[in-house]
């Protein structure tokens, strides 16, 4: 199961270690990432521990369960350098996530410090860390790897169209005004042009100039597309970021990691997010998904967008995962760095293809 993959780094992804802990107490991150990676420091003793490391968290896949935990860090979007910080994250996230994962996301446990110093995760003490846990998903069956392996069905997305359609429509309306969320896009767009054109990455303007200009001509045109979903109530709480990796068909059709940490990340129009989920199915080899969730959703939620907005948010999404592919080779010792560009470069022919 991958979670909270942002960034899509993980580290150490086959830790394992003996049934009895060597690890003995010390201070600092450091001892606790060693201490949860260990099968012994768990109820459960599973077998092994695997860990995965992305921006925010840590997460520890042990056996039937996951345990994430929030990183002490400060990023431009968050501050969890508190504890206090880090744990009312878990409980949003606990919470956030019922609705699309009911059953999944079992509560919010401390890691305490015994009266001898050591590490606990059942026992008395003082909290050092905040744990989400999750039951684990098989990750065979989530809707990346289903479609990998060409198995994706109708039914299926049928089911995913349905438990959408349902969240989307109990979802309240965003109250804010048309001209707030225009000027959104405006600086997300700007922000996402500033960085795909950094020298330092080394992408040719060609491949960007396209897309980035027609994104600035619909705001300059169509921008009253935009106000209308909004004066319209068509911008709700969302997910967030509705990646396949965060869907299990099923049965049962489940969602997870709905995002936390911004919740002006999940102010979203549903069909900006059934268009994102589609592009990444397309990434995968599966183009008929979108139009299928499009068509879903059109038809549940009794709402037909104007295809011309369908198209900017496509354009968008595929800007961003340009953005978000390409800055990786920002990082000092960027991971696989071979990988980005030509994945950014693929992100960006597909924001213009018809």
């Amino acid at each position: 199961m991958q979670l909270d993959v942002w960034d899509d780094r993980a580290v150490n992804p086959k830790m394992e270690s003996s049934a009895v802990s060597t690890f003995r107490p010390r201070r600092g991150l450091d001892a606790i990432v060693a201490f949860l990676s260990e099968p012994a420091s768990y109820p459960t003793a599973p077998t092994t521990v695997e860990v995965v490391e992305t921006h925010m968290s840590f997460v520890f896949l042990a056996g039937d369960f996951v345990y994430k935990m929030k990183k002490p860090v400060r990023l431009p979007f968050l501050d969890y350098r508190d504890l206090d910080a880090r744990r009312r994250s878990c409980e949003r996230e606990m919470a956030l996530n019922q609705r699309l994962a009911p059953g999944i996301y079992l509560g919010v446990i401390p890691l305490v410090r015994g009266a001898h110093g050591d590490l606990l995760l059942t026992g008395n003490g003082a909290p050092v860390e905040w744990l989400v846990v999750m039951r684990r998903l098989d990750r065979e069956g989530l809707l990346d790897r289903v479609v990998a392996r060409g198995e994706a069905s109708e039914a299926g997305v049928a089911r995913l169209c349905r438990v959408l359609a349902k969240f989307y429509r109990e979802s309240a309306p965003i109250e804010i005004a048309p001209s707030e969320v225009i000027s959104w896009w405006h600086r997300d767009i700007d922000r996402v042009a500033a960085s795909l054109a950094n020298s330092r990455l080394a992408l040719p303007p060609t491949s960007y100039a396209g897309p980035v200009a027609a994104l600035r001509h619909f705001l300059e045109e169509d921008s009253a597309l935009i106000a209308a979903r909004v004066t319209a109530g068509r911008i709700v709480d969302g997910h967030g970021d509705l990646r396949p990796e965060h869907v299990q068909l099923g049965p049962p059709t489940l969602v997870i990691d709905r995002l936390e940490f911004d919740e002006r990340l999940r102010r979203v129009d549903p069909f900006d997010e059934a268009v994102f989920l589609g592009l990444e199915c397309e990434k995968l080899g599966s183009a008929w998904i979108g139009p299928r969730l499009i068509e879903g959703l059109t038809r549940r939620l009794r709402d037909t967008p104007p295809p011309a907005l369908l198209r900017f948010y496509r354009t968008f999404r595929c800007c961003l995962r340009a953005q978000l592919s390409i800055e990786h080779l920002l990082d000092p010792k960027p991971r696989t760095p071979e990988r980005w560009q030509p994945q950014a470069i693929d992100y960006l022919q597909l924001a213009l293809a018809p």
